[in-house]
């Protein structure tokens, strides 16, 4: 899902977010700030490979697991500007969550981008939040 490729660019968007914001909203703010400037995947074969992973538990987990680095560079990240480590843990899980569950909507919608997709799952969280 997501490969240490893009852990720079996202740690980048939320180190650019204003640091009198919130740690959740930096890191929420900063996903959406980083999926608005990366390309779009080669949707066909990437998006049958996330379905089959959604729809199997033990490939579900895999696709967790593989989010530890990037929960660490943005636990990292938010306690480098400020954040407690429990705070920054939270922020980083709970924006995680969102972007795999915008991950697997996008695997099950054709028609929108994984940018949206992101984008609408990160809409709930930071709006209830």
């Amino acid at each position: 899902m997501l490969d240490d490729r893009y852990d720079p660019v996202l740690t980048a968007a939320i180190a650019g977010q204003p640091r009198d914001l919130p740690p959740f909203t930096r890191a929420a703010r900063g996903i959406r700030a980083a999926w608005r400037t990366l390309p779009e995947p080669d949707a066909p074969m990437i998006r049958r490979r996330i379905r089959i992973a959604a729809s199997t538990p033990s490939l579900r987990g895999d696709v967790w697991r593989s989010t530890g680095n990037t929960e660490r560079a943005i636990i990292d990240q938010l306690v480098a500007d400020g954040a407690t480590g429990d705070v920054a843990r939270v922020a980083a899980s709970s924006v995680l969550a969102a972007l795999v569950a915008g991950l697997f909507m996008w695997a099950d919608d054709e028609r929108s981008t994984l940018a949206d997709a992101i984008e609408r799952a990160l809409d709930v969280i930071e709006v209830t939040a």
